[in-house]
């Protein structure tokens, strides 16, 4: 086994693309030690990105935020910025494992572990966040929900690399929250999850809408008939009923240890119920 600890992005990217035998990316590395510890993976080659410039931090801009691939998840809870404009998307950055866990992990590395219930993907799929992609072919930027193929597999071809997750600037009157249920109090893995953002206009009606689903599916969904449901409406009881309705229909879920298949459609549609409210309430809806 071989490790690196590569200055630049370009030779990161070059040692994966020719590295002959299995590879792996080593950023707060709560995941990858975990499962090499476990033996379920022996990589011939772990590129350390944490010192290339640039992947450690979080960079505010005219268009939004860029948050690099290092970035743990407690420093995403530090920033004020991030906070205010993404509190959806954080709260669901501070679920993830334990308080000593948040000080490593990353919201690209638990992007690319590909876990149906990963936390912060149903939140970033919601928030319309893009992936941007370093491979022997140059940059691309790609959704979020683009990345995951299935329980343990990415989109990512070899020699690619998330530098950084993408999140626009907030329009005016907009709110996102992120809702999970787990059958202990912490530190456990989702049953079900929801992540929700919405724009409102002047007279609180939502224009906008995305709303996603964590845990019921191989891999997260955006449900766009659940967004349908609030376009165009102001958040009543109506509307919340119909987008429990949908949520609970879209779901793909297993029936295992953890929930049955009939339990994991109902609090579905519960979690996306409140995770609207709380969006909607952060959006200044009354």
């Amino acid at each position: 086994m071989r490790y690196i600890r590569p200055l630049s992005m370009e030779d990161a990217v070059g040692q994966l693309a020719g590295s002959p035998g299995t590879a792996a990316i080593l950023a707060g590395g709560s995941d990858l030690l975990v499962r090499m510890k476990g033996g379920f993976i022996e990589p011939d080659l772990i590129v350390d990105i944490k010192a290339i410039d640039g992947l450690g931090e979080i960079r505010e801009t005219a268009e939004g935020f860029s948050i690099g691939a290092a970035v743990s998840c407690a420093l995403m809870g530090e920033s004020p910025a991030l906070n205010r404009e993404w509190p959806g998307v954080v709260e669901a950055a501070k679920l993830i494992g334990s308080k000593q866990v948040q000080g490593r992990c990353t919201i690209v590395g638990n992007l690319c572990n590909a876990s149906p219930a990963a936390d912060s993907v149903p939140a970033l799929v919601a928030a319309g966040a893009r992936a941007l992609i370093v491979g022997p072919g140059g940059r691309r930027t790609v959704a979020v929900e683009a990345v995951p193929t299935g329980p343990g597999k990415t989109s990512l071809a070899k020699g690619e690399i998330i530098e950084a997750i993408l999140l626009d600037r907030r329009a005016p009157r907009s709110g996102d929250a992120y809702l999970r249920f787990i059958p202990r109090t912490e530190m456990d893995i989702a049953v079900v999850s929801a992540g929700v953002n919405l724009t409102l206009d002047e007279q609180g009606v939502v224009k906008s809408a995305r709303v996603a689903l964590g845990a019921v599916a191989p891999t997260v969904l955006l449900v766009e008939e659940a967004a349908e449901a609030l376009i165009g409406r102001k958040l009543d009881e109506a509307a919340l009923e119909r987008l429990a309705k949908v949520c609970s229909g879209a779901c793909r879920p297993i029936d295992d240890k953890r929930g049955t298949v009939e339990f994991r459609r109902k609090v579905a549609g519960v979690l996306a119920r409140r995770a609207a409210t709380t969006a909607h309430a952060r959006a200044g809806g009354k």
